[in-house]
């Protein structure tokens, strides 16, 4: 059988853009099908650029307040001025993802929605096309939880809320994950009165326990932090909506000009007609992979958020790596996240790589040895003044890296140093043998480091002979 293409890809965003490149560089004829008019994806758009954009802009006027303290109108022009600068970041990263980028690696491009007709077609469009594999990368969409009355206001998501372009009084955000705590911490700095409301015991689930609690304390600084508060319905108001929740079997209300929906993601997936194709998924609508990220058609790969793994852009494109290299070369490379990290943007950051300490206690029990610093500790942190936050590494008796979590100023860069150490197959103690300048931040690192070798060595029956050699012999 000819087919009209060796691979085709559906959605622009992180991951496809990676499997188109990745396989039209290799020789294959490639077909790329995007049902919106930019390449790009979420991240572009609604995530990542945007969102760093936004965070970075009311960094600097959360610093200018604390110089000079702003007033209503200054909050209200500076609102305006971020929100413009969000749109320029977006457009200056949009040219480098280009159209004419792709096509010129002789990619088609097709401007339209993809449905399955079976495992090999696609209708794209008003069109009909083959391939002989296919990879599904449509992403994900905010998922907007079936609370009575959300129909009835106009609340907004990640995706909606860069459009805005006046500052809005208050802000409640329904959801204290990533999204919804760094669009919280940033929109307070920009001069919006805002309350989190999370229906877990803490904020930040998924975080080391000790690292969301550090977290928690530092956000509610200028952010309303509420746990254990379920919304119970929505109603709209005359200067916005009205919240009903319940907290600790107590049944409340708060008043809010802005609705943020921040309690996950759902894939898109339900426009693609798997149906026909036979393709799996699972009860929320991802689609199921093995770790090759071959789903059950062996033709038919699925990569970023459409399949449920992690929803991050660098894992999007991590998956698209070995896609291509899978489908291209029929190699069975396999996916594994262990030595994936990411980031919290909020100010300070927070890093996760691996297991948490609880996590990691449950599989390792006492053997596993855990190793901390508080930045208070540094002397860069103490010189700038941030010393609020900590390091903490985990990893076996030898040293293996099991986990790694920080929180504090820049987290995000100085502490993958942890993660390169890990992705290289190297133990954490290596860390001590690295010079770094004085006073960098990632010293902190090193001083984490060097506690492996207070406890396996000053605090071991070794050093006592050591003592006794030294005080005996030399």
């Amino acid at each position: 059988m000819s087919f009209d293409y060796q691979i085709a890809v559906i959605g622009g965003g992180s991951g496809g853009l990676t499997v188109a490149a990745g396989a039209a560089s290799f020789g294959a004829k490639v077909a790329l099908i995007e049902r919106k008019s930019q390449l790009g994806g979420d991240c572009l758009h609604y995530g990542c650029m945007p969102s760093k954009a936004l965070i970075q802009g009311a960094k600097e006027v959360y610093q200018a307040n604390e110089i000079s303290t702003l007033n209503d109108q200054e909050y209200d022009q500076l609102f305006e001025s971020t929100m413009k600068r969000v749109q320029t970041a977006v457009q200056d990263v949009q040219n480098h993802d280009s159209k004419e980028r792709f096509i010129n690696l002789g990619i088609d491009i097709y401007e339209a929605e993809a449905a399955f007709e079976d495992e090999h077609t696609l209708k794209v469009g008003d069109q009909t096309i083959t391939a002989k594999r296919i990879i599904i990368s449509t992403g994900s969409s905010p998922l907007v939880p079936p609370i009575e009355g959300m129909d009835s206001i106009d609340y907004i998501t990640n995706e909606s809320i860069f459009s805005l372009k006046k500052r809005p009084q208050s802000l409640a955000v329904i959801g204290g994950g990533i999204i919804g705590l760094e669009l919280s911490q940033a929109m307070a700095r920009l001069g919006v009165e805002v309350t989190v409301l999370e229906g877990a015991e803490r904020i930040l689930s998924k975080e080391d326990e000790e690292i969301a609690s550090t977290a928690s304390h530092l956000i509610s600084s200028s952010v309303h932090l509420m746990t254990n508060a379920v919304v119970d319905k929505v109603e709209r108001g005359e200067n916005g909506a009205t919240i009903h929740y319940t907290k600790d079997g107590q049944s409340s209300q708060i008043a809010a000009e802005q609705v943020l929906v921040a309690t996950g993601r759902t894939p898109n997936t339900g426009g693609l007609n798997l149906e026909a194709a036979g393709i799996d998924t699972d009860k929320k609508g991802f689609i199921a992979v093995d770790k090759s990220l071959r789903t059950n058609k062996r033709q038919v790969y699925a990569v970023g958020d459409c399949n449920g793994s992690m929803p991050f852009t660098h894992v999007a494109g991590m998956e698209g790596k070995i896609a291509v290299s899978n489908a291209v070369f029929g190699l069975s490379r396999k996916v594994s996240y262990t030595k994936v990290p990411w980031v919290v943007y909020t100010d300070p950051e927070i890093y996760h790589l691996g297991m948490t300490e609880q996590d990691a206690r449950s599989v390792y029990g006492d053997s596993l040895m855990t190793f901390k610093t508080k930045l208070e500790h540094n002397d860069r942190f103490m010189a700038e003044q941030h010393k609020e936050g900590l390091v903490k590494v985990l990893t076996t008796s030898s040293g293996k890296i099991v986990g790694a979590h920080a929180i504090g100023d820049g987290a995000g860069e100085w502490m993958q140093e942890v993660g390169t150490v890990q992705a290289l197959n190297k133990k954490f103690q290596s860390i001590s043998n690295i010079v770094h300048p004085y006073p960098a931040k990632n010293n902190v690192v090193t001083q984490t480091a060097d506690l492996y070798w207070r406890e396996k060595l000053f605090n071991s029956p070794i050093n006592k002979a050591l003592s006794w050699y030294v005080q005996n012999l030399r």
